[in-house]
């Protein structure tokens, strides 16, 4: 049987695609797995270290399920199109020079745990509900830092976009259309009142829709250019953290133990809020951008809730540069009902 290669494209990883396969000196073409072309190429065997720490924080299980099946679920591995479980054990096969053990049923090892849900949930209450300023619950920052760090988003667009609704056929200019004076600042998802951030969508439609239009209202919407920002991306923590690039099984276990927290904690940013309740219910959301803005980060980037594109919370308004505004008409809102 001719030898064959894999390519980053198999996996959906950033961390194996931008650190790892560079320095495995890989060749060119077309990848025998998923076929992708013009694409980094290496032997399976050639990732073997990476995955036994990987395969290290699971433990057998008759009751289990695959390897394959636990690194889909908890690191969205062998994302690409054509990597079905079937094909995804079969180059895991080849990876580890085993056959079998892709076969086996597994478990994740009971010797990683995580607090940082528990005390976050805790956290959530008091800062609502008792204590605002001098908080008896401790969160460990340290390692909350640590796992931020893991979520810079990369490759941001350039070019977002700000909508305001037009009353009284009022054009806005430009210098209209960015973020609120301080003392106007109101209450927000990711800034307390009084301390402004330049809300962004990704696309015009984004923009608006997060505004909450009524239909045949008339949007105005502004294009802003950012410069290159090192942002917190808090959409999909399982696909944008790597733990490939992670050198002891332990540091792998204690990830994989962390992120329901740090998917809680991307709820924050998009759970729906009642104007009426949102002096409230938007203080967790105002505690965590605060501390990723303490922490160096420029913004925070989230998923909208009312759309399909994505929202950036910019610390500094000042960064975005504006250009043009533009004027849309909203033709349809659509609403969507579940029971309670």
């Amino acid at each position: 049987m001719p030898k064959r290669f894999c390519c980053p494209e198999c996996f959906g990883d950033q961390g194996l695609r931008d650190q790892l396969f560079p320095t495995l000196d890989p060749a060119r073409g077309v990848c025998d797995f998923c076929g992708t072309t013009d694409i980094q190429l290496v032997a399976p065997e050639r990732l073997a270290d990476y995955f036994e720490l990987l395969v290290n924080v699971y433990e057998p299980s008759e009751d289990g399920k695959s390897l394959v099946e636990w690194m889909m679920e908890d690191w969205q591995l062998f994302s690409h199109q054509r990597m079905d479980v079937a094909h995804a054990k079969e180059l895991l096969g080849e990876i580890l020079n085993d056959g079998e053990i892709v076969r086996r049923g597994f478990a994740p090892s009971a010797s990683y745990i995580s607090e940082g849900l528990a005390k976050w949930d805790k956290l959530r209450d008091e800062m609502m509900y008792a204590n605002r300023w001098f908080l008896d619950v401790v969160i460990d920052e340290n390692r909350l830092k640590q796992l931020l760090d893991m979520l810079i988003a990369p490759e941001l667009p350039r070019q977002w976009h700000r909508a305001r609704i037009r009353t009284d056929d009022e054009f806005f200019p430009i210098e209209k259309m960015g973020a609120p004076p301080r003392r106007r600042s109101s209450n927000g998802r990711a800034n307390p009142a009084g301390i402004p951030y330049l809300y962004l969508g990704s696309r015009p439609d984004t923009a608006v829709a997060e505004i909450r239009p009524h239909t045949g209202e008339v949007a105005c919407v502004a294009d802003f250019t950012i410069p290159e920002i090192k942002a917190v991306d808090l959409r999909n923590p399982r696909k944008l953290v790597s733990p490939l690039i992670l050198t002891d099984a332990s540091e792998i276990g204690q990830l994989r133990a962390d992120l329901p927290f740090l998917e809680r904690l991307g709820e924050e940013l998009t759970r729906p809020v009642q104007p009426a309740g949102a002096a409230i219910d938007y203080i967790p959301s105002q505690y965590l951008c605060e501390f990723i803005k303490k922490k160096g980060f420029d913004g925070v980037v989230y998923r909208s809730s009312v759309s399909d594109g994505i929202n950036l919370a910019l610390f500094n308004p000042e960064l975005a540069e504006g250009g043009d505004v533009t004027l849309y008409n909203v033709t349809k809102v659509s609403v969507a009902v579940g029971s309670v």
